[in-house]
């Protein structure tokens, strides 16, 4: 869940504009729209970079170095780069995780395809898949667990303000995260209204076709197709709903590639910025 951080009051009267540009690209980032698909998710993370962009600007600000170099504010620069540990911990989890999920789905989609392969070799491999899926997605939480709490700041201005920016950023980014998590699992839909429980899908015909139940998140509509095709043991002769299966399942590959971008760009920039900061501050 995202944190708030309150910043100081006494905010200076002649504010550097680079803390006005911060404050506008992080208020674009909580606004923003849920990650529904992959496109969304990709803005995302391009604004995220964007923001770490700024903060990178601010750090060059020779006010803002000597604020954090202070021999006062140990504890609270320790934090933060403690902080920028766990939030490059997430994005490698995360990218591990999209690649595997990619060269899975691509397996399964050779699988489909050769039509030498016999129906107990496709089933098995669906429940490989499904397995392998339930095994991410609790190393994706996972990753999300360890947080820590930050320590009370001194009254000082310049300290207060660089280093509520810095908290926040990490604050956002691990949102932001968390919110991609959530939608790599397949726990984000496009509305309640067209999110189709599995328990009530398995009650219809086997010929239900998989775009009646299939949602945005292709990550969550290859989860779905699957688990039918396994828990009602169609078979590869059931050609319409086969060949649905086939394009959820490029269609997620494809999705995967989009995010495996973002989340690449962003994974260079959070190292960047975390050698920035100790460089900087010869730390």
């Amino acid at each position: 869940m995202e944190a708030h951080h309150v910043r100081s009051t006494s905010v200076p009267s002649k504010q550097h504009p680079l803390f006005s540009e911060y404050d506008e690209q992080l208020c674009r980032l909580r606004s923003s729209e849920a990650a529904s698909s992959s496109s969304t998710v990709v803005c995302k993370l391009t604004g995220l970079e964007e923001l770490h962009d700024c903060v990178d600007n601010l750090l060059c600000l020779s006010l803002n170095q000597q604020a954090l170099c202070k021999e006062q504010n140990q504890k609270c620069l320790d934090e933060i780069l403690d902080g920028s540990l766990r939030v490059l911990d997430v994005c490698n989890t995360v990218k591990d995780v999209l690649l595997q999920t990619k060269e899975a789905t691509q397996e399964l989609q050779s699988v489909m395809r050769r039509r030498s392969s016999a129906e107990a070799e496709l089933s098995s491999e669906i429940k490989k898949f499904l397995a392998s899926r339930k095994v991410m997605k609790k190393a994706l939480h996972k990753a999300m667990e360890k947080r820590c709490n930050f320590s009370p700041l001194n009254k000082d201005q310049e300290t207060v303000e660089i280093v509520s920016v810095l908290r926040e950023v990490e604050s956002i980014t691990l949102a932001i995260f968390q919110s991609l998590i959530s939608f790599i699992s397949g726990q984000n839909s496009q509305s309640k209204s067209n999110k189709w429980s599995l328990a009530s899908v398995m009650k219809n015909s086997k010929k239900v076709c998989c775009e009646e139940v299939m949602e945005s998140n292709k990550f969550a509509s290859v989860d779905v197709a699957l688990s039918i095709f396994v828990g009602q043991k169609l078979k590869k002769s059931d050609n319409k709903f086969v060949e649905n299966v086939q394009n959820e399942l490029k269609a997620l590959e494809l999705c995967i590639l989009d995010l495996e971008g973002g989340v690449e760009s962003l994974y260079r920039r959070l190292i960047k910025t975390r050698v920035f900061m100790l460089n900087t501050l010869n730390y």
